[in-house]
């Protein structure tokens, strides 16, 4: 079977180009320009009828110990309808769930395909015959001069419709002085984008996990693969209302996905792109608008409508023999047909913080859906575990041990290692509506050490950086800023008004000093992250970013009065000068950190600056990230380099998370409106939901000193 395209749908004669240029040229001689450079137009789209190992989330660049070689749309209805529909739908989501219901037995679900879609192989032989004798018999007609100008205008309007393509997606129109913006034609743009770079990994790589864009070819990261690109995707086309590229995927999923394989992947990455993927498909999926029956007639079962849910149990089934350590910290991979635990085969073996402490939201939703307590139990021990190691101030190591659920070293980042496990503390306080403090508890302890140890500023402007303490908290902290770091001032104003509007959270009982505090900090931090992108020739951010701070360290609690929060004003500051991009730390691999923190202040705040940025990256994307020649987008090697080199490899949080929050930040905020759903640190989002009778918080904190320090018993 072809995996690249299992049904043969989309399978062309290499003379499908030859045929189209014969029918313009009997069509009309005087008009054969137009109509071939039509018919070229239509090839250059793929014909939708019918229809690798991952960077590591975590890593970042020259920081890593993962990264590979490549480094890491029934009917039809407007995108605007179709968010008003979310819109409306979505406060019907669950408040109680489904405890007590039993899923079906795992099976496949075969999709039929009328046989109208199909094409017989001795019928494709002989209209291939008929039609090569055509054009033979119009080459005849014409003569050698006329086929030289069919082959000179062919390739003329092939080059010229593939220069548009790209052109048309990026190239935006110039606003008048006073303008008003149209933010749903910038919302399109973003829609038109996402379906480029599917369609190319639909020509070049279906069923692949890894997509190389400038050599149009798929890689996979298992035998037969993960549906790593697929199953990553699925959500953004709903929320899109890409109804004919979805309904491709579903095929795919139901057919051809099987996560029954004897080979080990890493846990984390795992369970929040493919579980996440297909927990969010589902739930999304019960918000999309269903087909229409007349009132005496019983709406047909979908026979699809728990494949995703199916396909979720089985994998996280699978994923739970990570857990079985010793300590109940999950080891970094897992064998998903043994289902055994491996260990990391660096690092001494240790699994990275982050990654253990980022499982829940998934395995705590899963747990929701299915009344099966085992996931909500296994994941939030974890939680437990690390936290009974009395990190100092809430500030977590980067690594732990699985054997012992110890921590090994004192390095403290909120970058590669170390970044979600903060995230998914908030995150969990507002995906079961509010009601398990303890994580609110262990978020607001954790910001208390950020500010404490982690916040310090730049020599020449002010800028507002979060460094790290590799050697520990007693130890200098280190003036650099992974990209990844950049998911942080979002997740502070997501903390800080539970996604509610800014002015309405501030009428709200508890709202403080600190929460002020909180937001002061997330307009600074996301104004230093919009400069790694002004700081570089191309627009775009480097994967890691150092500074030039003061000597020494101006922390927090000798803040300058007027930190820098805008970099509109390019020329009356040096703040450029505060960054330093070192040679190993300029690629960038569409990263969406940025963009989401943009979609987070912008919900929050409603300053139309952050949609304001949040466009100017995503020309700078357009741009200099578009592969000629149908290639969709790429990475990039060098972002400080016009023409920037290409890396070819388009990972698939560029469809998953990056282009999500570009859609979404352009779009009606009553699309996934934030204090009704929660976004997993793979931009899946789920919705919130209240413990009900069967969940609860199984575990409370050590007790603690006034300075947050565990009270160690006396012997």
């Amino acid at each position: 079977m072809n995996t690249r395209d299992p049904f043969n749908l989309r399978q062309k004669s290499p003379l499908s180009y030859i045929q189209s240029g014969a029918r313009a040229a009997v069509a009309s001689a005087n008009n054969f320009g137009d109509q071939l450079s039509r018919s070229v137009q239509r090839m250059a789209q793929p014909d939708h009828s019918g229809g690798g190992a991952p960077s590591d989330h975590n890593v970042a660049g020259s920081s890593s110990d993962y990264v590979n070689g490549d480094d890491p749309r029934a009917r039809q209805r407007s995108t605007s309808l179709h968010a008003n529909a979310l819109g409306d739908k979505i406060s019907n989501m669950v408040s109680s769930g489904s405890a007590g219901q039993e899923l079906p037995m795992y099976k496949d679900k075969p999709y039929n395909y009328d046989r109208s879609r199909r094409r017989l192989p001795i019928f494709r032989k002989n209209r291939l015959l008929l039609l090569v004798l055509g054009f033979v018999s119009v080459l005849a007609y014409f003569g050698f001069a006329h086929r030289r100008t069919l082959v000179e205008t062919a390739t003329e309007a092939t080059e010229k419709t593939k220069a548009n393509m790209i052109g048309n997606v990026w190239k935006s129109e110039p606003k008048e002085p006073g303008q008003q913006i149209n933010w749903d034609a910038r919302r399109s743009r973003v829609r038109d984008v996402f379906r480029t770079s599917w369609q190319a990994y639909e020509e070049h790589a279906w069923g692949f996990d890894q997509f190389h864009p400038l050599s149009k070819k798929g890689t996979q990261m298992v035998p037969n693969g993960m549906g790593w690109i697929i199953v990553d995707a699925l959500d953004t086309m709903m929320i899109m209302n890409l109804t004919k590229e979805l309904s491709h995927a579903k095929e795919w999923v139901s057919t051809s996905l099987s996560y029954d394989k004897d080979h080990d992947v890493n846990t984390f990455e795992t369970t929040i792109r493919m579980l996440g993927g297909l927990l969010s498909a589902h739930y999304l999926q019960s918000l999309l608008p269903k087909p229409e029956v007349a009132e005496d007639e019983e709406a047909p079962a979908t026979k699809d409508d728990d494949m995703f849910l199916e396909k979720a149990t089985d994998l996280a089934e699978r994923l739970l023999g990570a857990y079985e350590s010793k300590s109940g910290v999950p080891y970094a991979s897992i064998n998903l047909h043994t289902q055994k635990g491996i260990p990391s085969h660096d690092d001494d073996g240790a699994s990275s913080t982050s990654e253990a402490g980022t499982l829940q939201l998934e395995m705590k939703y899963l747990a929701k859906l299915t009344g099966e307590k085992n996931y909500w139990d296994t994941a939030e021990r974890v939680m437990k575990i690390i936290d009974n190691n009395g990190a100092r101030d809430g500030l977590v190591p980067i690594f732990i041990y699985a054997d012992t659920g110890h921590f090994r070293g004192e390095n403290v980042r909120l970058g590669s290692r170390g970044d979600s496990y903060y995230e998914y503390l908030i995150k969990q306080y507002l995906q079961t509506s509010n009601q398990e403090p303890i994580y609110l508890d262990m978020w607001k302890q954790a910001m208390r050490g950020v500010k404490k140890h982690l916040i310090t500023y730049t020599k020449h402007a002010n800028l507002t950086i979060l460094g790290e303490r590799p050697d520990g908290l007693d130890k200098p902290v280190f003036p650099k800023m992974d990209h990844l770091v950049c998911f942080m001032p979002g997740t502070m104003a997501l903390a800080a008004t539970g996604g509610i509007p800014l002015e309405e959270a501030r009428r709200r009982p508890g709202w403080g000093k600190e929460q002020e505090e909180d937001m002061k900090l997330a307009r600074e931090l996301t104004t230093t992250c919009w400069g790694m992108y002004l700081a570089t020739a191309t627009g775009l951010s480097p994967e890691i970013a150092h500074f030039d701070i003061h000597d020494p360290p101006i922390m927090l609690d000798q803040a300058p009065d007027e930190p820098l929060t805008t970099l509109d004003d390019l020329k009356s500051t040096d703040w450029h000068m505060d960054y330093k991009i070192h040679i190993a730390d300029f690629h960038n691999l569409q990263r969406p950190e940025t963009v989401e923190s943009l979609f987070y202040m912008w919900r929050v705040t409603g300053d139309e600056k952050y949609r304001e940025w949040g466009w100017q990256m995503f020309e700078a994307f357009m741009e200099h990230t578009a592969v000629k020649n149908g290639g969709g987008f790429t990475s990039l090697d060098h972002v400080d380099k016009v023409p920037a080199p290409m890396r070819d490899n388009m990972e698939s949080f560029w469809m998953a998370e990056t282009l999500k929050y570009f859609y979404l930040l352009f779009s009606p905020n009553d699309l996934l409106p934030l204090d009704q759903v929660v976004f997993n640190t793979e931009a899946h989002p789920m919705p919130k939901f209240e413990l009900g009778k069967l969940f609860s918080t199984g575990w409370s904190r050590l007790p603690r000193d006034a300075d947050g320090n565990l009270i160690k018993k006396e012997s």
